[in-house]
């Protein structure tokens, strides 16, 4: 259901045709931007391993390279618990890569692991300075009940901006903790769409969703119902259509 905790059970992947911003200004910089990298892949792409090679002892390398391996192969399988448990051998090994505590994170964050997940996702941050993980630490913080933490992730989110996905994500945990909260205009303010095709990528699906949820709680039941029919003509297979046209035309 696309408005519950622990929304994304499947990873977004960021389209490289625009560079990530960095989330805060005092964070160390990567030595170059990392690339769109999913650890669902399975695989380690070089500039991954590259990356692990600046920042690990060469006696630590050979390790830490099978352990992040490992990690991402059990990740891709689903096998969370294991993925999660071979990220922090490789963090163990080399506490200076990013991508070990990104595997951690999200395999955690999957698990419904909260605290675990949000210590390794703000080092994740720290590390690399990147937003795009954002969207999912708003989600853990949104499961851990911590409002004021939400709005201040919100506004580091809007204030340094990211690659697209990343911002309709954004949208999408921010709007759905607005009606959590009961303020449904706002979260139709957040989520609101501009227009509406039928190439939209599934980012902007969900932002519609959780649009249509707002209008519908909001008794615009004719608003809802378009955006309603513009998903389903986007994807019919979208997840979370039928209960969404329940609250409709309830």
């Amino acid at each position: 259901m696309v408005l519950s905790r622990g929304l994304y059970h499947r990873l977004t992947m960021p389209s490289p045709s625009r560079p990530q911003r960095r989330a805060d200004a005092e964070t160390r910089p990567t030595e170059r931007p990392r690339q769109p990298w999913s650890p669902a892949s399975g695989a380690l792409p070089r500039w991954v391993a590259e990356e692990l090679a600046r920042v690990t002892p060469k006696g630590k390398l050979e390790g830490a390279v099978e352990a992040l391996t490992t990690a991402a192969k059990d990740f891709a399988d689903g096998r969370l618990g294991k993925a999660y448990e071979a990220a922090e051998s490789a963090k163990k090994l080399s506490p200076r890569d990013a991508t070990a505590r990104e595997v951690m994170a999200l395999s955690a964050y999957r698990m419904g692991r909260w605290d675990s997940a949000l210590r390794e996702l703000r080092a994740f941050r720290r590390m690399t300075g990147e937003t795009l993980h954002l969207p999912v630490e708003m989600d853990v913080l949104r499961a851990l009940e911590r409002p004021e933490d939400v709005e201040k992730a919100w506004a580091v989110l809007r204030r340094h901006g990211g690659r697209r996905g990343t911002m309709d994500e954004g949208r999408v945990v921010y709007g759905s903790y607005l009606l959590d909260r009961g303020r449904e205009r706002e979260a139709w303010q957040v989520t609101n769409p501009k227009r509406m095709s039928v190439d939209a990528e599934e980012s902007e699906l969900r932002v519609w969703y959780v649009a249509s949820r707002a209008a519908a709680q909001l008794g615009d039941k004719a608003t809802a119902r378009r955006i309603y029919q513009a998903i389903e003509r986007a994807d019919t297979a979208f997840p979370g259509l039928d209960e969404l046209d329940r609250v409709i035309s309830s």
